[in-house]
């Protein structure tokens, strides 16, 4: 008791105790998606594990393994508990469309929501990072938070890190780029309910690129951490890679010329015209805008490509970005 009225005291009189508490008291959903992962499953279960944030869940939608990967979720469930950890069968029509699966599915009740890959390994504080970083206040605004990544191979060796971004995460970016993987992001609620309204037949891209593009657009926050939140393998089973080196980014410029982000983009259309009506009033026009410019001649489609605001985050990207204008590939 007198241990009790302690704590009590100390939260009543530490505005930083209270912040810690709140903190403490938050509950994590971490979305899982499988599919033959055995190889490095183990290491990232330990990371959740570790977490200095210990109020938190695993959710898992596995696609279909053959291999050891159900195996090896089942013995971390028996040591863990039914309540740390739940195993779902996914959809089984890609990468994306498992990820909403679990985000649309309300049996899930949580705080927040962390999107995690099969092969990473997380910072012991990753957790408790993010959630120091969303706002708690207004509940009903939808917030998203993301980070760098540093890079490793299979055996954990440094590659480098994932490009460090310096502008402000906003629509106008978000249109046109997704500046953080989805194995880094945590939102809140509203986010979450944010993307429950995407219809499940959606042709979705990514669906980290679709919660940046959803929070942004209907006035939420975005919160980029330049420090790194996780150690990101790269290796042939990646189904897209960190974007961080030479050939990785030329490879995305080709694509960019190529039509195929003009495809990407008209998918991301059809999406955001789904909630039209709950994006802010100046991303109507920025969308308007841009949609404006993908169906207009070389001079009008310049024009309302600078009038939009469309940008990337980097001078190499804005270069790639007119140039793609010009050949009408946006």
């Amino acid at each position: 008791m007198v241990e009790q009225m302690k704590d009590i005291f100390r939260l009543d009189s530490d505005p930083s105790a209270i912040a810690e508490h709140s903190i403490e008291s938050k509950k994590v959903a971490i979305l899982v998606c499988t599919y033959n992962g055995e190889r490095f499953l183990r290491e990232q279960l330990e990371s959740f594990i570790n977490q200095t944030h210990k109020n938190w869940s695993i959710h898992v939608s596995d696609d279909g393994s053959t291999d050891a990967t159900l195996e090896i979720l089942e013995e971390y469930k028996k040591q863990l508990g039914d309540e740390k950890i739940v195993i779902l069968q996914g959809p089984r029509q890609g990468f994306a469309k498992n990820f909403l699966s679990l985000i649309k599915n309300r049996e899930i009740v949580a705080d927040y929501f962390a999107f995690s890959d099969q092969d990473d390994i997380w910072l012991e504080d990753k957790l408790s990072r993010s959630i120091a970083q969303i706002p708690q206040t207004p509940t009903s605004k939808p917030h998203l938070y993301c980070s760098r990544t540093k890079l490793v191979n299979n055996d954990l060796a440094p590659l480098g890190f994932s490009p460090l971004f310096k502008k402000r995460p906003c629509f106008e970016n978000s249109l046109v780029q997704s500046i953080a993987g989805a194995n880094t992001m945590m939102i809140n609620n509203a986010a979450r309910d944010l993307m429950c309204r995407i219809a499940d037949d959606a042709l979705v891209v990514a669906h980290d690129w679709l919660a940046y593009l959803l929070v942004t657009g209907c006035g939420g926050q975005v919160v980029f951490d330049q420090n790194p939140t996780l150690l990101y393998r790269q290796h042939e089973g990646n189904l897209i890679g960190a974007n961080a080196t030479y050939k990785n980014q030329v490879n995305r410029i080709l694509k960019m010329l190529s039509g195929r982000f003009s495809e990407w983009s008209t998918q991301n259309l059809i999406v955001l015209n789904s909630i039209r009506m709950e994006l802010t009033e100046d991303n109507r026009r920025t969308l308007e805008r841009f949609e404006a410019a993908r169906n207009s001649g070389l001079l009008s489609r310049l024009y309302l490509m600078k009038k939009s605001g469309v940008h990337r985050q980097t001078l190499k990207g804005n270069i790639s970005l007119v140039a793609a204008a010009i050949l009408n590939k946006i």
